[in-house]
């Protein structure tokens, strides 16, 4: 790629990055469209109204960036909870590296690879392809490359320090959060699943029989989950029918009659209202009878599977329910995870890839969100790194591909030929998919569009009202993957730091204000995709180094080759201490925290109001009164409600 072309696609982005950021600084302050700018301060009555109309409206303003910048720590913690300080911390973890290794990029190793083998002309600088600014412009045996071998070992251990500091600053937080929330039920409760049932009893009878046995001075209640998937889509169908009465009959100069054959081409004039009605009172009693059949056709089925019984944490209150998958064969799964993934999906659908990679996560038995989330991170991050990195820089099959890793030994060499070839590639895809789409995270182009389709056609009350909750399982694994870039190229083409920091300013401005505005947390991990950023900065760092093996020893410095290879022993060594030391903490809190908070609620007094409120604070949503009005979240409601889930 040449100088001008590069060129050409910073200016392009530049300029919808200008666009998009401006658009968002005058729609903002539009009245209509606080629902897509302001959804959660709306939703919080937290929300200014503005007065008459005045010339201030449109024009861009920057008072959104002070309000992000000022946001402290604290009131992030506070307000969207631990996994937004952690998203956060990625990016502040990001720019320390990377402005670190921008230094060393920039203003050493970019000029001696300048200097190489073919000279830059700077009176012709557009026409200068990029590969006189990466590692291949340096000659074969070059001393030179001493310095690039040096960069290494400064940039491992500058990213090995920093790793360690945040995971034991995540971890620290992780805990004093734990000490500082209030009682949740799900720290109280833990799920039993497939129940063995003697012939005679029910479910309810075995469990309450059990756990008074065993357990009698730690048993409250229980209650028993059914399986009450068709229930809840008769609700979302009568919810539907509900809307579309509320609003014929708030509009008056909709049609109100239509023909009830041929699409309403022809046959006799029917009452709309009057039809709505008749459906909403027929599903009202259809759920009804769903919601008793519900509890004998669960019992029944019980009764007929004797197996062990498995227990395991209940999700948090707000983490949400997911009923209909828990039974479905892990087997299955693995398989269709494993087997018909084709790169094409990503390439030509890349939005589709979370949404698609969660559902997989859905199946595999997980209860909660939150580790369907994890789940789907993790698959998102190791399918970005393969279809975009691998299959780039190998491109080939995905035969090929594996081929090359079939061989351990020739891994390096391979890395070494095929990566730096792919750098300017590379550069443009952060310019391209970072900074226009996280400058479109701000203008939330997909919602905006939405909302002017829905707009008029719909009327939106404040109990239809819904505001969303950030997708971390698409936004975690493409700052990682960004991290793996800048990690992997900062050697060989140091021109693409400059870029990923710019991408970085951008995503810590823009998310911050996101929290603030837009996104509520719907659960809560305390902290528990840390660990996956862990991982992935570690596998970055591994595969520098393995790349590092290999082009000293392509370019003929076998001494600087040899001296590179105890890095990943060392990385994967430091890996394993960090695991030891802080992971645990991450999978379950510590005997002597969980002793420690046990100990301060003996002494609260209001812990025993507390206890009495725990035997109804489970509740399935579907089986609930149907409140058409009330805006739900289907089958991802939580088994408490909100307003006890914060108290």
């Amino acid at each position: 790629m040449l100088v001008s072309s590069l060129l050409t696609s910073v200016g392009i982005n530049f300029g919808l990055c200008v666009l998009y950021i401006t658009l968002y600084s005058i729609l903002r302050k539009q009245p209509s469209h606080v629902d897509v700018y302001a959804p959660r301060l709306l939703a919080e009555g937290n929300l200014k109204q503005r007065s008459s109309f005045n010339l201030e409206r449109l024009l861009p303003s920057h008072g959104w960036l002070k309000r992000a910048w000022k946001l402290s720590e604290e009131d992030l913690l506070s307000s969207s909870g631990l996994d937004a300080v952690v998203l956060m911390r990625l990016f502040i973890f990001s720019l320390r590296v990377f402005s670190f290794a921008g230094i060393i990029g920039i203003f050493v190793l970019l000029p001696l690879n300048c200097t190489g083998t073919q000279a830059v002309d700077f009176s012709d600088l557009s026409n200068n392809s990029l590969d006189v600014f990466t590692i291949s412009n340096l000659e074969s045996g070059s001393k030179r490359l001493w310095v690039h071998f040096c960069a290494v070992y400064a940039v491992t251990g500058f990213v090995c320090y920093l790793l360690y500091y945040e995971y034991n600053y995540v971890s620290t937080k992780r805990i004093a959060y734990f000490y500082s929330s209030k009682p949740q039920p799900h720290q109280f409760t833990i799920l039993v699943r497939s129940i063995p049932v003697t012939p005679g009893s029910s479910v309810s009878d075995s469990v309450e029989r059990f756990f008074t046995e065993y357990y009698p001075s730690t048993y409250l209640s229980h209650a028993v989950v059914h399986r009450t998937s068709k229930l809840q889509g008769l609700i979302n169908d009568a919810k539907k029918l509900y809307k579309r009465l509320i609003q014929l009959q708030s509009d008056p100069s909709q049609k109100k009659f239509k023909r009830d054959c041929c699409f309403g081409l022809c046959g006799r004039n029917v009452d709309l209202v009057d039809q709505y009605e008749k459906k909403v009172r027929r599903f009202g009693g259809e759920c009804e009878i769903g919601t008793i059949g519900g509890f004998i056709g669960r019992g029944s089925s019980f009764e007929k599977s004797i197996n062990t019984t498995s227990i395991s944490l209940v999700p948090i209150s707000k983490d949400g329910w997911v009923g209909g998958w828990g039974g479905r064969s892990r087997t299955f799964v693995s398989e269709v995870i494993t087997g018909y993934l084709p790169s094409l999906i990503l390439q030509m659908f890349l939005k589709l890839v979370p949404p698609v990679m969660e559902f997989l996560s859905s199946i595999q038995g997980y209860i909660s969100h939150s580790e369907i989330e994890k789940s789907a991170c993790n698959k998102v991050l190791w399918f970005t790194i393969w279809n975009i990195f691998f299959a780039t820089v190998f491109s080939g099959s995905i035969l090929s591909q594996l081929e090359i890793f079939l061989e351990p030994k020739n891994i390096p060499a391979e890395l070494a030929v095929a990566v730096p070839a792919q750098a300017s590639f590379f550069i443009a895809y952060v310019v391209t998919s970072g900074w226009t789409s996280t400058a479109s995270e701000l203008f939330r182009l997909f919602p905006f569009i939405w909302s002017l389709l829905r707009k008029p056609f719909t009327k939106t009350t404040a109990d239809e009202f819904e505001v969303p909750s950030i997708p971390y399982h698409r936004d975690i694994p493409r700052i990682l993957f960004f991290g793996l870039l800048g990690i992997t190229y900062f050697f060989l083409a140091p021109l693409i730091l400059p870029f990923l920091l710019v991408y970085f300013c951008l995503g810590y401005i823009i998310f911050r204000n996101q929290f603030l505005n837009v996104y509520a947390p719907r659960y809560e991990t305390g902290g528990k995709f840390w660990p996956i950023a862990h991982n992935s900065m570690i596998f970055s760092l591994v595969l520098m180094q393995a790349i590092a093996v290999g082009i000293f020893a392509l370019k003929k410095v076998s001494l600087a080759s040899s001296l590179t290879i105890p890095l990943p022993v060392l990385t994967l060594l430091f890996n394993e201490y960090c695991r030891k030391r802080f992971l645990p903490n991450f999978i379950a809190y510590s005997a002597e925290s969980l002793i420690k908070k046990d100990r301060e609620d003996q002494n609260d007094a209001t812990m025993a109001e507390y206890f009495d409120k725990m035997a109804t604070a489970y509740q399935d949503p579907a089986l609930l009164p149907i409140q058409y009005s009330e805006n739900t979240y289907s089958l991802n409601s939580p088994l408490l409600s909100s307003a006890e889930s914060r108290g």
